[in-house]
Parts: structure tokens; sequence; C-alpha cells
């Protein structure tokens, strides 16, 4: 057998050197094949895009400043109506629920937190609603508005005359329910305070309306006048029982602050949207007598 050569030192250092190189060049070929090929893997692997559908579009209900509890309720029934005619199918809200749910409230911005009386703390605004909205949900939204609204009033003035906080609402439906234009808020209101602190009936026919549902555009008959419903103000001195509307905030704010003149006596103008203010009852009788309100 030949004996195999001898290998030197020089030799063997050439060797490794080698070895070395080829594997280096191995690892950085594999690296150039992972970073080209990386790219294409993540963009394989993407997560498709899914397309949700829309949110379902709501639809609105509008309570106007001065609609009580029953007439909200009568407009609950007819929004309901044609929602679920553009909806195709039922829709939660009904006047029969939205009656029920009415029927006392929790009122977290007023004392006592409950209320069995719920006129007036049903804020009118506008309301945003989707078919499964119940009526609890919308009654939930009208309180947190009439709490918002609220809270931003002060009460000093008012409670510095001794009022509180349910007078105050009270007195802010009355004004809802004579005044038309903006102005003459503040100016009913200073008549109604006039009026409790000399302890004169306040004479305002808008709760008599409310407390025997006669509609605004009917005349309110002799024999009606008459009625001893503690809401007739003409028979009795002080605030009616409870507010005879859901007020919006200009009325609250005017309820709180009322303007400083000495009137008593107001009445309608003939244009039926300004009134005739005056502190003297001659000079309001004249008034009455020369517009055919009758002497």
């Amino acid at each position: 057998m030949a004996e195999r050569p001898r290998v030197t030192p020089a030799q063997l250092r050439r060797r490794r050197v080698t070895a070395l190189t080829v594997v280096g060049l191995a690892i950085a070929a594999a690296i150039v094949a992972v970073a080209v090929a990386l790219p294409h893997s993540h963009k394989a692997a993407a997560p498709t895009t899914t397309v949700l559908p829309p949110p379902p579009k709501p639809f609105r209900i509008v309570f106007p400043e001065g609609f009580t509890r029953s007439t909200m309720a009568d407009r609950v029934a007819a929004v309901a109506k044609i929602a679920e005619r553009k909806k195709g199918k039922p829709v939660a809200l009904a006047r029969a629920s939205y009656v029920r749910a009415t029927k006392s409230l929790v009122i977290p911005c007023f004392a006592p937190h409950k209320q069995v009386k719920v006129e007036g703390f049903l804020f009118p605004a506008t309301y945003d609603f989707l078919a499964k909205t119940t009526s609890k949900q919308l009654v939930t939204q009208q309180v947190k508005a009439f709490c918002a609204n609220w809270k931003s009033v002060n009460m000093a003035y008012a409670h510095s005359k001794n009022l509180t906080p349910y007078d105050v609402l009270t007195i802010a439906s009355l004004i809802q329910g004579e005044a038309v234009v903006e102005s003459e808020r503040a100016t009913i209101a200073a008549v109604i305070y006039n009026r409790l602190h000399l302890r004169m009936p306040l004479g305002i026919d808008a709760a008599l309306r409310y407390a025997l549902e006669i509609p605004g555009t009917e005349s309110i008959h002799q024999s009606q006048l008459q009625n001893q419903t503690p809401y007739n103000l003409r028979l009795h001195a002080g605030l009616p029982p409870t507010p005879i509307n859901n007020p919006g905030l200009a009325s609250i704010r005017a309820a709180a602050h009322p303007a400083k003149v000495d009137y008593l006596y107001f009445v309608a103008k003939p244009d039926k949207r300004h009134h005739f203010f005056t502190a003297s009852a001659t000079a309001f009788q004249q008034y009455l007598c020369a517009h055919g309100y009758g002497c």
C-alpha cells in the first residue's frame, strides 16, 4: 500500500480558508434568497380586506318645545308608523310602550330622583333611533338631555325668591305655554314672579287647557272657566300642581332669570304672537275693551 502524502501546515491552512469561504458564500446565498422571497410571501399571506356593510341609517323623531307627554306619545306612534313603512318591517318604538316607559322616571340631576309626575322632564329635542331602539332607550335619551340642559341653568335667583327647582320647572312650562316670541319669555316670567309675590291668581289659561285637554285652536267656554281643577289658575292662586308641558331650555332659563319689570298683566295682541304688558289694572282693562276682548 502506497503511503499517503503528508499535508503540510500551509496546505492545511489553505484548505480551512477555502472551506470557510465556501460556507460563507452558501450562507450569503441563502440570506439573499430569503430576502428576495420574503416580500412575495408577505404579499401572498396578507389578509384580504373585509368590506363591512354600512351601519343602518337611523330614523329621527322631533319633539317640539311645549309638547306634553301625551302628544309625545302620539308623535312616537306616527313616526314609528313611518319608520315601519320605510323599513318594511316592525320597529320597537310604539305609543303604548312609550306611555309605559314614562309612567315614572329616575331623574339623576333632580331631587327627589324618582318622579311619578314626569311632565316637564321629557326634554324636547331631535333624537335618532334605529328599528331596534326601544321606548325605554328613547326616554333615557330624553332624561339625559334634560339633565345636561338643566345643569347649565343658574338657580340662585329663583332660590332667593324661595322657589324650588320644581317650581322653576313648572314656571318654565307656563312660559312655554304662553310665549311665542323669544324676547317675551323673561317678561312673562316676571309677571308670574310678581303675581306669586302678591299672592294673585296667575290667570294663565294654558294650564286649564292642559287639565281639560282643550286644543289651542278652540275657545275656552265660560263653563270651563268655572271648573274647580287646581289647574284653573283664574280660581286658584299659586302654581299648578305639575308642569303643563315639557319646556325647552330658553323657557327654563327665563323661569330662573325673569326680567326686572313690575308688570302684573299681559294679554295677546291681535297678531297672536306678541303680548301687551302693563302694571296697571286700569290700563289692562282699557286695552281689553279697545281690542274686543270684552269690558
